[in-house]
């Protein structure tokens, strides 16, 4: 019957495995090569350009948002003139440019304010098509050849109920038909395009468009990047794999330009427009660009020697592993199959036939199978008659298979525990560059700058809201309210406080906790300083309305309107990718929010990090200044290095006083850098020949040395006398066969002690292999 499985299988497993490894460590260890720029310099400058297009994106959205809600909100008295209505229409505090009122029919102006508004080749017809959600902003020259935004909003004025005629209408008349409720008309609002936001020292930022024609330009304080032969090459390639990668999703990415004066330029660009070709500057067709000289690494070490004396390290040592598994287990064990499966067929022979049983076992010296060997040969001669039963007692206790086992998985361990935990390491202050740990700062400082800004854009649109509360009564206050916090998803509650400082009017959900008293003026605030949530609010004065609708229904003089900013949104606002964990904190270095779980008010979760944060502050009246540093083991994020970053959260606007903080944390192996990546892969070398060594020797002990050590004992036993055991052979492999064996020789010693003389089992059948239960006799 042929073997299956056994002794055999695991040894050659194990050969391959650990030829396949000693492979890996060849090639994955000798293709890490040191970069003059390193891969993780360029992935950061791809970031830095997404932040600056994501700013370029909110920026715009919240321009035309506000052209959009000027013209939706209600006209004030006195405004029956185009001009006087455009004058009420144009955004508070809009950049220069102009504004104009179209008449959408026929395309001509009604009021004009400001510089020109270029029209020429808009379709002001096909803008306000029925159908059409809110249109879209349009990029186009002035007459001077300069690039101007377009804004566009429909502005809804109502008609009254006389008809006036046709000269008068063309004089500037808003009033209509005498049988129209309303007319719509086209406000469009002109706006020099802003430079794109970018921080670093050296860096600059460029907005083109999808001609690569540079728009908008900004530098950051330091050297400045110098003109280079591709400076127009290279806008008009970026914009033509924005484009394309609209369609891809692939939107962002780096080039590293070539050497000049000892630096490289490290450029990155990124889409305006999103991937899903939806908002407002999706058909833009923008690309931001950023670009900084870094200085080249220094040539590191080559890492193919080590990579190939590791290899061939491992290559001996599975060599010598499967020299001594298969001299001392494997070929000793198939010599048992064989002798025991002689012995066997010997007591099966016509009586007379001595051959077999005459000559004797071949006794191994190690372990296990010496000992079964031993026995065996005790077994054959008291078939012969020559002595009676006597227990097999070794000469020497000697280590067995299963010490042999152990030796072989300490062997594989002493060379793969040296890679996984003291080989290729290197201290994280030489192995990060100087320029990656500016970038972290000053993708921190974009993260600043973000929450900064939508906190000043909730005071504003929260400011316009208060305006339009004035003297409103509660049914027009509360649909303003409620319009408010559609258009802000930020907002939890939106309520409004009287001077004594009592809820008169709110929408939205509780709130966690609201002001005790009712504020002046403007701004943002911290409402708690413990609790289970961060409590953030915005407020506004309602400004006193000149003439109430109804004083019992009106908002009172003097109130409040106050929304409260969810901290979800904020935890989305502080989260970046490749910014690693990044926390909001409180003047006192409590977090507020986090892009990773936290608990509300709980220190910065390393000393380290708390140190970079005070390390921002600067005399009483100043925001200070950002930092950062690579902090060693022990971090928030594991027990490795991190490379880590805290800026202020504004110098100036609504949200200067409060002293927050924004700080992040990202480990520097997360970071693409080629002392990191051989790391990781001497470990995972390390790792892989650990792995493959204890499945390949737990299978050796699972399907060889167990069941050896049960036959050992079970052939011990019958050569001592034991004839009543009846032995199961389970498995078809070496340890089987000589179960089987040893259950034939029992069967021919039971018959010769009952008849007396020589054994004869000719008419005895073998037992069969079966997992359970006695053989069939």
């Amino acid at each position: 019957m042929p073997l299956l499985g056994g002794v055999r299988p695991p040894i050659a497993a194990l050969l391959s495995a650990l030829l396949a490894v000693a492979a890996f460590t060849a090639l994955g260890l000798g293709t890490v090569h040191e970069q003059d720029v390193p891969q993780a310099l360029r992935d950061a400058e791809r970031q830095i350009a997404e932040d600056a297009a994501d700013s370029v994106v909110t920026s715009i959205n919240a321009r035309a948002t506000a052209v959009r809600r000027a013209a939706a909100s209600e006209a004030p008295a006195g405004s029956s003139t185009p001009v006087a209505l455009l004058r009420s229409l144009l955004p508070t505090g809009h950049p220069a440019g102009g504004g104009a009122l179209l008449d959408p029919r026929t395309g001509r102006p009604l009021a004009a304010s400001g510089e020109t508004v270029p029209l020429a080749g808009v379709d002001v017809a096909a803008l306000v098509r029925p159908g059409t959600a809110n249109i879209a902003p349009r990029l186009v020259l002035s007459g001077r050849g300069e690039p101007r935004l377009l804004l566009f909003a429909r502005v809804a004025v109502p008609a009254p109920g006389t008809k006036q005629d046709e000269n008068h209408d063309q004089a500037g008349d808003l009033r209509g038909d005498q049988d129209a409720e309303e007319r719509e008309l086209l406000l469009v609002v002109s706006e020099k395009v802003a430079d794109p936001a970018v921080y670093g020292d050296g860096r600059t930022g460029q907005l083109v468009d999808r001609n690569g024609k540079v728009l908008a330009t900004a530098a950051t304080t330091g050297t400045a990047p110098a003109p280079r032969t591709d400076h127009r090459a290279l806008p008009a390639a970026a914009a033509n794999a924005a484009n394309a990668g609209l369609h891809t999703g692939d939107v962002s990415g780096s080039v590293l330009g070539d050497g000049h004066d000892g630096l490289r330029r490290v450029t990155g660009w990124a889409s305006v427009a999103a991937a899903g070709g939806k908002g407002d500057t999706s058909g833009l067709g923008l690309t931001v660009l950023t670009a900084r000289d870094v200085p080249p690494a220094k040539e590191g070490a080559d890492h193919t020697w080590f990579a190939l004396v590791a290899a061939g390290a491992l290559v001996v040592i599975a060599v010598l592993v499967t020299l001594v598994l298969w001299g001392r287990m494997q070929r000793t064990l198939l010599r048992l199959h064989l002798s025991a499966a002689r012995l066997a067929r010997a007591v099966a022979e016509i009586p007379g036939d001595r051959g077999e049983l005459a000559r004797p076992v071949s006794v191994g010296a190690f372990g296990e199978p010496g000992r079964v060997g031993r026995a065996l040969e005790s077994i054959r001669r008291q078939l012969l008659g020559e002595t009676g039963p006597e227990p097999v007692r070794p000469v020497r206790r000697r280590p067995g298979v299963r010490a042999l086992v152990l030796v072989c998985a300490l062997v594989i361990a002493a060379w793969g525990i040296p890679l996984l935990f003291l080989l290729n390491r290197v201290p994280a202050a030489k192995a990060v560059p100087a320029a990656a740990v500016a970038d972290q700062q000053a993708r921190t400082e974009a993260a600043a700058d973000r929450v900064r800004r939508s906190l000043g854009r909730s005071c504003t649109d929260l400011a316009a809201s208060a305006s339009a509360l004035s003297g409103a009564p509660r049914e027009r206050a509360t649909e303003v309210l409620r319009r408010e916090q559609a258009d802000h998803p930020t907002f939890r509650s939106l309520y409004v406080l009287d001077r004594t400082g009592a809820i008169v009017l709110r929408v939205g959900k509780q709130p966690v906790r609201t002001l005790d008293h009712a504020p002046t003026g403007d701004g943002i605030t911290q409402v708690n300083t413990s609790g289970t949530i961060p409590a953030i609010a915005a407020y506004a004065q309602i400004p006193a309305a000149r003439k109430a609708r109804n004083a019992k229904d009106a908002v009172p003089a003097g109130a409040v309107v106050v929304a409260e900013i969810g901290v979800n949104a904020l935890n989305s606002l502080v989260a970046r990718q490749g910014l690693g964990s990044v926390w909001l904190t409180d003047e006192r270095h409590r977090v507020l929010a986090a892009s990773v779980g936290f608990q509300a008010f709980q220190a910065l979760p390393h000393r380290g990090l708390t140190r970079l944060v005070a390390r921002t502050e600067a005399a009483p009246g100043s925001a200070g200044s950002p930092a950062s540093a690579v902090l060693h083991a022990g971090t928030a994020l594991g027990e490795g290095p991190s490379v880590a970053a805290a800026a202020p959260l504004a110098q100036k606007g609504p949200v200067a006083g409060l002293g927050w903080r924004v700080v992040s944390a990202e480990p520097a192996a997360a970071l693409k850098l080629a002392a990191y990546q051989l790391q990781a892969r001497t470990m995972l070398a390390g790792l892989l020949a650990l792995s493959v060594g204890v499945a390949c020797l737990s299978w050796l002990h699972i399907v060889v040395v167990r069941p050896l050590r049960a036959v050992t004992g079970c052939a011990e036993r019958l050569a001592g006398g034991d004839r009543r055991t009846v032995l199961y052979p389970v498995h078809h492999d070496e340890c089987g066969s000589v179960t089987r064996s040893l259950e034939l020789l029992r069967q021919a010693l039971v018959e010769r002690d009952r008849g007396g003389g020589r054994a004869h089992v000719a008419s005895v059948p073998a037992p069969s292999f079966q997992s359970g239960g006695p053989p069939q006799q």
